[in-house]
């Protein structure tokens, strides 16, 4: 039987077997090649933390505490690539034989909408495992309203961060600042088109954004790093007026975050992102899809650049000593990817 890796509880992972029927009229039965997961999210399962915002009511916008749900099992794994096996009856746009990706935990087999997006021949696989986060950090250029000639700041490396590092880059911004304390990600993020690059461990990076712009600041800091203490450092760098997008999901609490400091002198407006939050605030012109389609675009042309963005890559075989590393040795990965 095929087999499927799960969180079941904070910080522990299992691997499990389960049986996969035959495919229905508008599905398609995938063998999975390759995968990749999704660091900032699946850590708030992995670490324990997710449940204690409490659960989410959709119907009243707010997390009801405490949380009587239990979030697990949850899928480790955010993306897979993989070829048909398999389709189902209506089944027209597919054949067997066709690489295709989807949004999966990781497992060996799986069956799939025919709606999923096909990888074309000459395209890395690694290209589709970064679709998502490269819309995150697309909505996040977006909701910050990124303009040619503005200098951008973004705070965090991972893999959302680096294509934020290359989209400000595309969108003109000068010059691109990139933040982050693993000497791995300042590297690629650096090769993918930053102008500076600051470690906050070695030096007041607030302080050299501010020298390094004319004492202005940056017009736009992007955050994406899960970390209070970078928050309060993006108000910090942020130029009078300018913008801070939060982007990412921290633990509860912010000890290190001081809104009455420099963020209330300031005074900038403070966004928060989240590129699949329905209706997207350019409603009706853009949504997550088109957002989606357009960094597709830019993925399969090679405009924006994804293989030094996935690594490690672990044998399926070795997920469950190798996926807690992207929390007990951060500084060795960006996104960890998987071979099946």
């Amino acid at each position: 039987m095929p087999r499927e890796c799960l969180i079941v509880a904070p910080g522990q992972l299992e691997l499990r077997d389960y049986a996969v029927p035959q495919p229905q009229a508008h599905q398609v039965k995938v063998r999975m090649e390759f995968g990749a997961a999704k660091h900032g999210t699946e850590m708030a399962f992995f670490k324990g933390y997710f449940a204690e915002h409490g659960d989410w009511d959709a119907a009243y916008q707010v997390f009801r505490r405490p949380a009587r749900r239990s979030p697990y099992p949850f899928g480790a794994g955010n993306t897979c690539v993989g070829v048909v096996e398999a389709i189902g009856g209506e089944v027209t746009r597919l054949k067997p034989g066709d690489h295709v990706f989807n949004y999966s935990h990781f497992r060996e087999v799986a069956l799939w909408p025919d709606t999923v997006r096909i990888l074309p021949e000459g395209v890395s696989w690694k290209a589709a495992v970064c679709l998502d986060p490269a819309d995150f950090a697309m909505g996040a250029l977006r909701d910050g309203h990124v303009r040619i000639g503005d200098a951008v700041a973004v705070f965090g490396l991972g893999a959302i961060g680096q294509f934020a590092v290359q989209l400000a880059r595309l969108a003109g911004a000068h010059p691109v600042i990139g933040v982050d304390p693993i000497k791995l990600r300042r590297e690629v993020a650096g090769r993918c088109g930053a102008d500076l690059l600051l470690d906050p461990a070695q030096e007041d990076v607030a302080l050299r954004i501010k020298q390094e712009t004319g004492k202005r600041g940056a017009d736009v800091c992007v955050d994406f790093s899960g970390s209070d203490r970078a928050l309060h450092e993006a108000l910090r760098a942020v130029a009078y007026g300018g913008t801070v997008v939060a982007g990412s999901f921290p633990k509860p609490g912010c000890p290190h975050l001081d809104l009455g400091a420099e963020a209330h002198m300031n005074r900038p407006t403070l966004v928060f992102s989240r590129s699949c939050s329905e209706p997207n605030p350019d409603y009706p012109r853009w949504d997550e899809g088109r957002i989606m389609d357009s960094c597709w675009r830019m993925l399969s042309e090679g405009m924006l650049r994804a293989d030094e963005i996935v690594q490690p890559v672990v044998p399926f075989a070795a997920i469950l000593e190798e996926y807690p590393k992207i929390e007990s040795a951060p500084e060795d990965s960006i996104k960890l990817g998987v071979r099946f």
